[in-house]
């Protein structure tokens, strides 16, 4: 086939598969309008409506477009212009809402930095992304002021990650709300500084084209490279994903801990919540109590997990004295863990929901390119391995090609799973070879392994370079985490390959135990051998913890050195 007859077929077998209740093509309830202006309307419409609950603090939309305002005129009289980078440094926080959207209303570029990210990784991103202004969790002072010069910062921001909590909280509060609060004769005081704002405020829109945010890659592969992002890119992720994969509206109660500097994270707690004009509960950080507490507290009905989390939930001694029996939507992302048909049971079991992989998606396509919800009958998706992620968004196209000739693969074939959407991004800041070679025709060579089955389901296999040969045979890491994933002492799993004479490649699964098990590596070596196809069996090295990025995926390039 060529590529028209070729998608035509997909279209025709995605068609047959939709569910009944989910819509073909994007809605936009307010309109094709900049995220800015759906705040501004939920503000008029609403004013009083919860925004953003923090532990125990409410910040409406009114007080969110108004403290949004004021921070595009602070930024504003600080000589930030449209087009100019604002690095945004901190954990999750009202504060981060405010900085966000007050970027977005001056017409300038949102440029999120990860709160865990060293003077050099800062450094490196201030450098590349050309911000001159950077607003920073003031317990991060001490980090920018080791780059500040070199990076010829003009202003720096600081805020107290607890300075917009709550004086009382049915939510525990971490250590970092609780911190006292520092300051610095070299920063300005967010908060005052937003009081004492006054200037004018753009009353123009940005346009759907405008950059919106330089969103940087993980670095898995070099050096993290910062993919342009539009208002049209973060419009058009929530339009797509929102009414088929979340079904939200203005009465839905979200709540995120993602962490909101990663695109996942942005999604869920800065994006959707806006695009539905919803409530959202923020946490800064994951703790099972605190959400537990929270769902109860807040009636919360639609949230992302990873699906570590989900186990951390299920695993805890008091999980059956709290009440779950507002949530509707509660999507599982699959990194160390992986979605299996036990935690679906046992989830039900606990809150009365589903449990459905939550989506496909790279920082390169704003990421949510796919959808699961509406195709778990008789738990399908989780019957055959390689993960499972469904169908495209509306308006989104994938295709799998050869690695090496392009060539179009039939269904069942394993090859590079490309992307064509409208939220691609516009390319790596600064990286004209690097976009040219991700960006080609229109599609995005994500570099990931993937299948396309006879019905038109999309299923993940990895990444290209995880693959591993063994006697020639294909063993994919993320299939066998899966298969450990269901061993009962095993709390997680990283698989990488090491080089092997007779074989080719061995794979090496590090093993971290659950609390209390005494499982040896013997043990589990034996439990492969029963469990797995002879050629996949790992060697297995039990190891105390494994090496996490922020965003919650592992470090393998730390466990080569294991080896």
């Amino acid at each position: 086939m060529n590529e028209r007859e070729y998608l035509d077929d997909l279209h025709r077998k995605w068609a047959h598969a939709w569910p009944a209740d989910a819509p073909r093509e994007p809605q936009y309830p307010l309109g094709q309008r900049p995220l800015t202006a759906y705040l501004r309307e939920w503000a008029r419409r609403a004013p009083q409506r919860p925004a953003v609950h923090f532990y125990g603090r409410t910040l409406s939309y009114g007080e969110l477009n108004r403290l949004s305002d004021r921070c595009a005129a602070l930024l504003a009289s600080l000589g930030v212009q449209r087009g100019d980078r604002v690095a945004v440094f901190m954990p999750n926080c009202p504060q981060m809402h405010v900085a966000f959207y007050g970027i977005l209303k001056l017409g300038a570029v949102h440029a999120p930095v990860s709160p865990l990210s060293k003077a050099l990784e800062l450094g490196y991103q201030l450098k590349d992304s050309g911000a001159r202004v950077v607003i920073c969790a003031d317990q991060l002072l001490s980090v920018v002021d080791q780059v500040r010069d070199e990076c010829t910062l003009r202003e720096v921001i600081a805020t107290g990650v607890g300075e917009m909590r709550g004086a009382q909280s049915a939510v525990p509060l971490p250590d970092i709300v609780l911190a006292p609060k520092l300051t610095s004769a070299r920063a300005i005081d967010f908060l005052p500084a937003l009081d004492a704002a006054n200037g004018p405020v753009p009353d123009d829109e940005p346009q759907l084209d405008d950059i919106a945010a330089l969103n940087y890659t993980g670095g898995t592969t070099g050096l993290p490279k910062g993919c342009i992002h539009t208002h049209g890119d973060m419009l058009y992720t929530c339009a797509s994903f929102t009414p088929v994969a979340l079904h939200a509206d203005e009465h839905t109660v979200f709540l995120n801990f993602l962490p909101e500097f990663w695109i996942a994270g942005e999604n869920a707690g800065l994006l959707f919540p806006v695009f539905a004009g919803a409530a959202l509960v923020l946490l800064a950080r994951w703790d099972a109590l605190a959400w537990m507490r929270a769902v109860q507290h807040y009636r919360v009905t639609h949230c992302g997990m990873l699906v570590d989390s989900v186990a951390d939930v299920l695993d805890q001694p008091n999980v059956r004295d709290f009440d779950y029996g507002s949530l509707q939507r509660v999507g599982a992302i699959s990194f160390i863990k992986k979605l299996t048909p036990d935690y679906r049971r046992r989830w039900r079991e606990l809150t009365g929901c589903t449990l459905y992989e939550f989506a496909y998606g790279m920082t390169e396509t704003h990421t949510c390119d796919t959808f699961t919800l509406g195709l778990q009958d008789d738990d399908r998706d989780l019957r055959a391995q390689p993960t499972f992620v469904g169908l495209p968004v509306p308006g989104t196209e994938f295709k799998v090609c050869d690695f090496a000739s392009g060539a179009l693969l039939p269904p069942g074939g394993e090859g590079e799973l490309c992307v064509r959407s409208p939220s691609l991004f516009k390319g790596y800041w600064q990286r004209e070879a690097a976009s040219a070679d991700a960006l080609r025709d229109g599609w995005l060579h994500t570099g990931d392994l993937a299948t396309i089955t006879e019905e038109g389901f999309i299923r993940y296999l990895g990444r290209r370079k995880e693959m591993l040969k063994v006697n020639g045979m294909s063993v994919f890491p993320s299939e066998l985490e899966a298969l450990l994933g269901q061993h009962p002492a095993i709390a997680g799993s990283a698989v990488i390959g090491k080089a092997d004479a007779a074989r080719g490649q061995q794979p090496v699964a590090f093993v971290v135990l659950k609390p209390g098990s005494e499982a040896s590596g013997d043990e589990l070596a034996a439990w492969c051998r029963a469990s797995m196809a002879v050629y996949k069996v790992p060697e297995i090295r039990v190891i105390d913890a494994l090496p996490m990025t922020a965003t919650g995926k592992v470090r393998k390039q730390e466990l080569d050195k294991l080896l």
